[in-house]
């Protein structure tokens, strides 16, 4: 016999459940349709998946085959979920394409013993992903872990890309304040001591705190973010691959130097559109890419880490702006 607390735990056990299983259901049925789903303006939204190094990487896809491409690169600890509003707002004029990471959301998730998750790996399967589904050319939208994973891309093929968009995506030291020092600490010594302190970055509190933090109104941010995002956490053996990807981003800022001389040297046309209520990535890191980007369209946002889910909107209208005025013209 279950006591009530025991009773609690599986009916939140069986709600998470339910909810990864119609994620999984959605994405399963609709792999390979042209026409998976549409908004209120009819732009159809496909949900495909393609092999790269025989790993089933999932992503959402709209817009014109031969239009100017964007590719969205999310962050930590959600999915290509987190553009579910962006692709179909610039699909009419844009062939908008988000892949998930190993790991993450719908894509294959190998184990920590199967697969090397690091981020110099993540961004060469990403790298190898834009070549399956046909991308010569393209912006990136970068957002969090999508910064390390696409400046790595970037950096070592200047010639595909169009320009930058940049939303809470660090490449200065400037950027890495106080909440930072935990990690730094574990990226030293990876005792159990400093493990601990950072654990608690995978439980659902946390995973809440970053989509709710430092907006303007909470009530408007759906529980689904979350909800979903807790739901790959809690997956078996998905703790262990983020807390691997952790130790990783500690081989993201040696790299800085270099993105900054990629930024210098071949002056990509760059948006930013920074929530600047974000502790994890303040304001701080956004301005330094002034010093090194010259044809750069700076914005800070009266929103929090993810930017997207309260002034999509408006962040839809300046990339439309970007693209129109200095990428495609």
């Amino acid at each position: 016999m279950l006591n009530r607390s025991q009773s609690a735990s599986v009916r939140r056990r069986t709600a998470l459940a339910l909810l990864a299983l119609v994620g999984t259901m959605a994405g399963a049925m609709m792999v390979g349709t042209r026409d998976a789903s549409r908004d209120s303006a009819g732009i159809a939204v496909c949900y495909q998946t393609v092999k790269v190094d025989g790993l089933d990487i999932f992503y959402r896809e709209a817009g014109p085959k031969d239009a100017p491409a964007i590719l969205l690169l999310h962050g930590f600890p959600t999915s290509s979920h987190m553009f579910r509003n962006l692709i179909p707002a610039l699909a009419d004029k844009y062939r908008v394409i988000a892949p998930d990471y190993p790991g993450f959301g719908q894509s294959s998730m190998p184990s920590v013993s199967e697969f090397e998750y690091s981020f110099d790996n993540l961004a060469a399967v990403i790298d190898k992903f834009t070549i399956a589904v046909g991308l010569k050319e393209f912006t990136m939208y970068v957002q969090d872990y999508g910064a390390p994973v696409g400046f790595r891309i970037a950096s070592s093929n200047p010639q595909r890309v169009r320009g930058l968009i940049i939303q809470n995506g660090n490449a200065y030291e400037d950027g890495l304040r106080d909440f930072w020092v935990p990690f730094k600490a574990y990226w030293k010594d990876s005792s159990e001591a400093n493990k601990a302190k950072l654990t608690p970055f995978f439980e659902l509190p946390a995973t809440k705190w970053q989509w709710t933090h430092g907006v303007q109104d909470a009530s408007t941010i759906s529980p689904d973010t979350w909800t979903l995002d807790q739901t790959g956490m809690d997956r078996p053996g998905n703790k262990d691959i983020q807390l691997t990807l952790f130790m990783s981003y500690g081989t993201n800022p040696p790299l800085y130097p270099t993105w900054q001389e990629y930024f210098r040297t071949h002056q990509p046309p760059a948006l930013i559109v920074w929530g600047k209520n974000d502790v994890i990535f303040p304001a701080e890191g956004a301005e330094p890419y002034k010093r090194d980007l010259k044809n750069l369209d700076y914005n800070l946002l009266d929103t929090g880490h993810f930017a997207l889910e309260e002034m999509g909107g408006e962040i839809a209208q300046k990339i439309r702006t970007f693209m129109q005025e200095r990428v495609t013209r």
